[in-house]
């Protein structure tokens, strides 16, 4: 295939500003290049793609940045900023359809979805987010009506947020298990990763780091400076430790010395990509049993389940987590979220679309 991926409008690849997605894009390039697929990303000005994507051609476009829709509220107006990335991305995408035998989006925003009935080449979407918008949930659900089989999702529970007609095509996530070493000797240290902002609850994990007597390492993009000067002020000095945005060989480096991971999202999470890198290198998960994480963590195998927004559930979901042996994690990642995995769902999927 000839497969043109439209990446997200929330700044330039590399920056971080584009969460999960990022990871999940690089691991689909490089997975459908490794199984002969002729890929073109299509992506913010400055943009970079990681050495694994070296077989894709990167297109780049100026433009501001899109407001992402978790920052709205859930009934706010579809808009877009004076010369959007966004509308950019798109009208080149437009203009070089001809070119592909499909356009997958991973962009969740409501331009691209409205698009899918009146684009000539097939445009598949891989939804990155649970419901967050009434204006979102709308389109969703109309080409989940009109064109069920161009809507793939990551977990069951980030699918369940909306209106379906059919059984949803569920991908779930794979990563390059080579870039990801076990650490079977970690440090009295827990860890947090994620962007930097108040749906993805950062202050239970401080708390309960705090309660544990354990320092937190938290890892991402310091989205929110207000939000995370509140969380630091309200556990003791020393507790929270920012370790800034890191590119994953460095975030698998650091993320191994963890004891254990704690994972707190306040909104159903559509997969949870850093519960599998933890995992990857042998982190137990200390989670909320809400969203994509609530179907990864295995508990007694690789992670302890806590009851959302519970921290005495928290606390005893990490020092159960704790006590586990850190080889079944690496071993249930090996089974459940390789690369090579997700990408075959994902070729199977595109195929299938493409004719």
């Amino acid at each position: 295939m000839r497969v043109l991926l439209v990446s997200t409008p929330m700044g330039r690849l590399g920056s971080g500003r584009g969460g999960g997605v990022e990871l999940t894009l690089t691991n689909a390039v490089a997975g459908l290049l490794a199984r002969g697929h002729a890929v073109t990303v299509l992506a913010g000005e400055g943009s970079r793609l990681s050495a694994d994507c070296a077989g894709a051609q990167l297109w780049c476009e100026a433009g501001a940045d899109q407001l992402s829709w978790q920052h709205q509220d859930r009934q706010a107006p579809v808009t877009m900023p004076p010369d959007a990335l966004l509308g950019r991305l798109w009208r080149r995408a437009l203009a070089e359809q001809h070119r592909f035998d499909v356009l997958l989006n991973l962009a969740y925003d409501w331009l691209p979805l409205w698009l899918t009935p009146h684009t000539t080449t097939p445009l598949a979407h891989l939804v990155s987010m649970g419901s967050v918008g009434a204006a979102m949930d709308g389109v969703i659900a109309e080409i989940a009506a009109s064109h069920p089989c161009h809507l793939a999702f990551h977990t069951a529970a980030q699918a369940s947020d909306f209106d379906l007609l059919e059984p949803p095509i569920l991908l779930g996530n794979g990563f390059d298990l080579r870039a990801y070493q076990f650490n079977g000797v970690p440090q009295p240290l827990l860890g947090w990763a994620g962007r930097i902002a108040p749906e993805k609850g950062l202050e239970d994990a401080a708390a309960v780091a705090a309660r544990l007597g354990m320092p937190l390492a938290v890892w991402g993009l310091r989205e929110d400076e207000a939000y995370a000067a509140r969380v630091e002020a309200q556990v003791p000095a020393g507790t929270v430790q920012w370790r800034g945005f890191l590119p994953t060989a460095e975030l698998q480096q650091a993320l191994g010395q963890c004891a254990a991971l704690l994972n707190t999202p306040k909104w159903n999470e559509a997969f949870g990509n850093v519960v599998v890198e933890a995992m990857a290198c042998g982190v137990p998960v200390a989670a909320y049993a809400r969203g994509g994480p609530g179907e990864l963590v295995q508990e007694g195998v690789n992670g302890a389940l806590a009851s959302p927004d519970n921290l005495d559930a928290l606390e005893a979901a990490a020092r159960r987590a704790l006590a586990l042996p850190r080889d079944g994690c690496r071993v249930w990642v090996e089974g459940h979220a390789s690369r090579e995995v997700f990408s075959e769902r994902l070729e199977h999927w595109l195929l299938s679309l493409a004719g």
